[in-house]
């Protein structure tokens, strides 16, 4: 416990580690975005397929809440879904914490949301980890293609949030020592992106253009 309450390790994970955590996401990100981009132009079928305006279709009702006939089927499925996604990335980025923490080692800041919409937020991200780990154990059709790394980042990401949170009303642990697991946590979640299926947050964008440009050729629509 006091391993975890030191001002030494709340230093390195502020400090060194973020530099590493930061390069082994982009350099790891661009990576696999790069090999995507490179299996695609050896298909040699597969880029000039792409048809754009269908493409960008096919983003906006894949991205707007029950914007697809998949979507409108499954209501809970699609609620999770997307109170997850767009958690995972937004709070990050605006929580007035994070963007206080971003002023005072870079000098800027941008807009915040409030307290209150992050702590519902919040919940909700956690509840969605809950969700899928039990979707990924208990639907037969999902657990067949499951392996363990597919838990470990959403035990991860459960992490993220739950320690968070516990930090924020300092409950449990002492402030300090939850503050350093939150911030361990959010920085094995960034390392982890690259190297689990978490790169569909990459592979989306291609899947869906190709989908819907097939989709295109044979007149119909791929929502």
């Amino acid at each position: 416990m006091e391993f975890l309450e030191s001002v030494a390790l709340y230093s390195f994970l502020r400090g060194p580690m973020v530099w590493v955590t930061f390069i082994i996401f982009i350099v790891g990100s661009i990576y696999k975005i790069y090999t995507l981009i490179n299996l695609a132009k050896k298909e040699k079928v597969v880029l000039p397929f792409i048809n754009i305006k269908a493409a960008i279709k096919s983003y906006l009702h894949w991205l707007i809440p029950f914007g697809s006939r998949s979507w409108r089927l499954r209501p809970y499925f699609t609620i999770f879904t997307f109170l997850f996604h767009t958690g995972i990335v937004f709070i990050p980025i605006f929580l007035y914490a994070h963007n206080a923490l971003w002023y005072e080692s870079w000098g800027i800041s941008w807009w915040t949301i409030s307290d209150i919409v992050a702590d519902v937020w919040t919940i909700f991200v956690i509840i969605g980890c809950l969700f899928f780990i039990g979707r990924r154990i208990f639907n037969p059709t999902v657990r067949f293609v499951t392996t363990y790394s597919d838990f470990i980042f959403v035990f991860i990401c459960f992490f993220t949030f739950l320690t968070g949170f516990l930090a924020h009303y300092q409950w449990l642990l002492p402030y300090r020592a939850m503050l350093n697991l939150h911030i361990l946590f959010g920085e094995i979640m960034l390392i982890a992106i690259p190297f689990t299926r978490l790169t569909h947050m990459y592979y989306f964008f291609f899947a869906r253009a190709w989908m819907a440009s097939q989709a295109a050729s044979w007149k119909t629509k791929d929502w």
